[in-house]
């Protein structure tokens, strides 16, 4: 029976959702794969109602099974980590009230995933991608790309590292994701300070 991932390349000029059927043989069919734009002109508001609406609607046409979400991990450029935090933070919460369960992956755990080698690059990612779904060409752009790698990545991994929806959090979960908030708001990041 195959399993059906929801994989998001979060982004706030660009969000990458890529939907796949993977089967316990880890065979993998491509469902579906679009990429939400947003203006950088536009106010902030309404670009995450688009990307929230956008991963509303692919969740009610596909009715996925999990969902994989690139982790947000520190770049240079403050302006894309902001765009890349506010787009997973709305898929995040698309997920928590759908009930679909969430795996966090890394970018490197992703390239290893599909190529042998997290140190691939965006080419070689995107070769394996269109290779394991039987393309012609690779998912343009990018992050459609990305995206799908995600679903194939938590599948393979069978699902992955799990974040629970909102209202399955112990006490303890909560307290750890406070602490994450928390950090977050000082530019620090808790798992580095332990």
């Amino acid at each position: 029976m195959a399993r059906r991932i929801l994989g998001i390349d979060p982004g706030l000029t660009r969000c990458g959702i890529g939907v796949v059927d993977v089967s316990s043989d880890r065979r993998a069919k491509l469902v579906a794969v679009e990429v939400i734009r947003t203006a950088p002109d536009e106010e902030l508001s309404g670009r995450i109602r688009r990307v929230a609406d956008g991963i509303d609607r692919l969740i009610a046409e596909h009715s996925p099974d999990a969902m994989a979400l690139e982790q947000v991990f520190a770049q240079q450029n403050l302006r894309t980590v902001m765009g890349v935090a506010q787009a997973s933070g709305v898929a995040l919460l698309a997920a928590a009230r759908h009930g679909i369960p969430i795996g966090l992956h890394t970018p490197t755990e992703v390239k290893a995933a599909l190529t042998g080698f997290g140190g691939a690059d965006k080419k070689q990612l995107g070769i394996m991608v269109a290779k394991v779904l039987g393309l012609d060409e690779v998912p343009k752009p990018a992050d459609a790309s990305d995206a799908l790698a995600l679903a194939i990545c938590h599948a393979w991994r069978s699902g992955g590292p799990q974040v629970p929806a909102a209202g399955d959090l112990t006490p303890a979960q909560q307290k750890w994701h406070a602490a994450q908030r928390e950090a977050a708001k000082r530019g620090g990041n808790p798992r580095l300070k332990a």
